[in-house]
């Protein structure tokens, strides 16, 4: 059973020959949005639900957050991005071209962060215990990172391409 390390550890040594690769790579690395616990339950699901993961887990998060101006405020901004996630993750898995793909890869490393930012809010403004917060906003500072480096990836890939074309 693989766990996180071990993704990212393959991620840094697979090798890609083009963007087509990459496209396979990331819309079937079926770790990037599981948390470890979940990851047997998971297995079994396909891969759309997958995707879901993380939006289900914001949605629990914000659900305990108090009710008060502060938390709702935060609550609405971090349903928006943590949502978002898993929609432009499968968006940019059936991208049209090579330029709307790296586009969504893009949106996605923003939302992941833009969601670590609020997350990072609930912890400092004393909202919920860290110990609550903290899995998940690893996570997303994870995805963030793994599709900061997947879009610069595929923007040398498609610069490449582009090149052997003209």
């Amino acid at each position: 059973m693989r766990n996180e390390r071990d993704v990212r550890f393959t991620i840094v040594d697979f090798q890609i020959k083009g963007l087509g690769d990459l496209r396979f790579v990331i819309c079937n690395l079926r770790s990037i949005f599981l948390h470890p616990q979940h990851e047997k339950e998971n297995e079994r699901r396909g891969t759309e639900e997958e995707n879901q993961t993380i939006a289900l887990r914001v949605m629990k998060l914000v659900g305990v957050l108090p009710k008060t101006i502060e938390g709702r405020a935060i609550g609405n901004q971090l349903i928006r991005s943590g949502t978002s996630i898993g929609a432009n993750y499968r968006a940019a898995c059936k991208g049209r071209s090579k330029k709307e793909f790296i586009a969504k890869l893009g949106i996605v490393e923003e939302e992941a962060d833009e969601s670590a930012y609020w997350m990072e809010l609930i912890i400092e403004g004393d909202l919920l215990k860290r110990e609550l917060v903290q899995p998940l906003l690893d996570e997303a500072n994870e995805i963030a990172a793994i599709m900061a480096a997947s879009r610069m990836t595929a923007s040398k890939g498609a610069q490449k391409e582009k090149k052997y074309s003209e």
